[in-house]
């Protein structure tokens, strides 16, 4: 496939456009000379956003449910493998045109109904901004209450958290947004800083229990006494194919609007290789060292497994080792919830009221939402974390993803007219700007799975749903995608919207 990895970046005119409501500096095409995005940063750009606190938990979510650390391990690294592919596919469409994703989507959604897909995509990333600034707070509080152990003691004060955890969360929550203030390239300039020094302390970390504990713990070296009891034990396959669909549910947002951040890449080698570079191999990794430190936490410290890295940083007692692991912490989520969880929704807010709404304020629409949602609320229950909210968003992301693609590969090859992104009465205006063949087609995509969500969140009785349906709920992602991938190809082939060379033909 040559032709894919061409290095042919278009430079869109909008000159013509004059003064478009669909139009503001932040979702205009980037220009050559902000392309600057080489191999190693969008690797960087991975390995920063992988390298967090949920990825080094994943695991735990699995074992929970019947998997020994290494099928836990190698599921987490097979997600990461397969959600890849969209992931370099839609990236492709944002380096070539240096589109943002929510004109990207106007293609095949259509002018305004592009903002169906962006604000699923934007909602999604509003509670992931809040899980993660409430796990930096969290990490912020934990320090604290060693030298101040009468925080531990404050009475709840709103929504089951006292006052000073959440004067921790939005002490995090404050340093979030200051960032997104300051713009996209000082969130560049943080991911660069970060992916390194969180592979060598993620090593580090793995080393010092390796030697404390003189090997990797009982969870790696005697794997079948740390499976759970419960119905899903010793039923690999039942517990596999859902805990896959999480995994690609964990960045299936991101496969979505990487667009958003291959539009300032110099070429589609560099994103494909950045990528495949930077994304399964740190997901891999740091499930693994999750689950061998936290192995060698039962030896080092005696009792229970300690999956949380804020609580095992607790356990120091040296300042300095406090000090910088508090910091380490700090930057791993700050960079993970920026480039992951900001960026992409700054944009889709923007795209609602392009003349009113900019990429700042975006940003701080999704701040407010990511407090809203009460996300400490979110992150209690590992298995509900993966089999429900993980899952369940999969279910709703994965036909998105099956549209966005047919679309730019199938139908149009690959091939946009720019300046018509930004018209509201250009090629991609459809019906009154919606495209009823996409919208028909996510509907689709997401209704086979709505029996399995409702039966595994217990809104209606399990047994009621049939197994059929709670089963298919397992691979969500996969299903969503095909069905909505199949309609819309089938529709749209035959319309007059496409013509053979992948533009309208009126």
């Amino acid at each position: 496939m040559p032709t894919f990895f061409s290095s042919e970046l278009v430079e869109t005119d909008l000159s013509s456009v004059g003064h478009s409501p669909l139009l503001n500096a932040d979702l205009a095409p980037t220009k050559p000379s902000q392309r600057k995005w080489g191999t190693y940063n969008i690797a960087a750009l991975w390995i920063s956003m992988s390298a967090c606190i949920p990825t080094y938990m994943l695991a735990s979510g699995l074992i929970s449910e019947g998997m020994n650390w290494y099928q836990a391990v190698v599921t987490v690294f097979l997600g990461n493998m397969i959600v890849l592919a969209p992931m370099i596919l839609n990236a492709h469409a944002g380096t070539k045109y240096g589109i943002p994703f929510p004109v990207y989507c106007r293609a095949s959604f259509g002018v305004f109904g592009a903002n169906i897909p962006a604000m699923l995509r934007a909602f999604v990333a509003c509670g992931w901004f809040g899980i993660q600034s409430w796990i930096g707070g969290w990490a912020i509080y934990k320090i604290i209450v060693i030298y101040v152990p009468s925080w531990d003691l404050l009475p709840a004060w709103i929504a089951g958290i006292n006052i000073a955890q959440f004067g921790c969360f939005m002490l995090f929550w404050g340093i979030n947004m200051f960032v997104i203030y300051k713009g996209i390239d000082s969130i560049r300039f943080l991911l660069d800083i970060k992916a390194p020094l969180l592979i060598i302390l993620g090593l580090a970390l793995l080393t010092w229990a390796y030697e404390r504990a003189g090997g990797f713990g009982p969870m790696l070296s005697q794997p079948s006494q740390f499976v759970h009891g419960g119905p899903k034990e010793g039923q690999f396959w039942a517990v596999f194919f859902p805990s896959l669909t999480g995994m690609i549910g964990f960045w299936a947002t991101l496969s979505l609007n990487i667009p958003d951040f291959t539009r300032y890449s110099k070429s589609q080698r560099d994103q494909m290789l950045g990528q495949a570079i930077g994304l399964p191999t740190t997901m891999g990794l740091y499930a693994f060292i999750g689950v061998a430190v936290t192995s060698a936490t039962i030896v080092i410290f005696g009792g229970l497994p300690i999956w949380d890295p804020v609580v095992l940083i607790t356990r120091f007692t040296n300042p300095v080792v406090l000090a910088v692991s508090l910091f380490a912490l700090c930057l791993a989520t700050l960079a993970t919830n920026l480039a992951a969880n900001v960026v992409s929704p700054a944009n889709d807010f923007a795209n609602l009221y392009p003349s009113k709404i900019t990429f700042r304020l975006g940003g701080l629409i999704t701040g407010i939402v990511g407090i809203l949602i009460q996300p400490w609320k979110l992150v209690t229950d590992p298995s509900g974390y993966i089999f429900t909210w993980l899952v369940g968003y999969s279910a709703l992301l994965g036909p998105i993803g099956g549209i966005l693609i047919c679309d730019y590969f199938v139908l149009r090859k690959k091939k946009f007219q720019s300046v018509d992104l930004y018209k509201r009465d250009g090629v991609y205006s459809y019906r009154r700007g919606f495209n009823p063949a996409a919208i028909t087609a996510l509907i689709l995509g997401v209704a086979p799975s709505v029996p399995g969500f409702l039966g595994t969140v217990h809104l209606v009785d399990p047994s009621s749903v049939g197994l059929f349906f709670m089963h298919l709920y397992d691979y969500a992602w996969f299903v969503g995608f095909a069905v909505a991938f199949v309609f819309y190809f089938a529709v749209m082939r035959k319309s007059k919207a496409i013509s053979p060379m992948g533009i309208r033909s009126d």
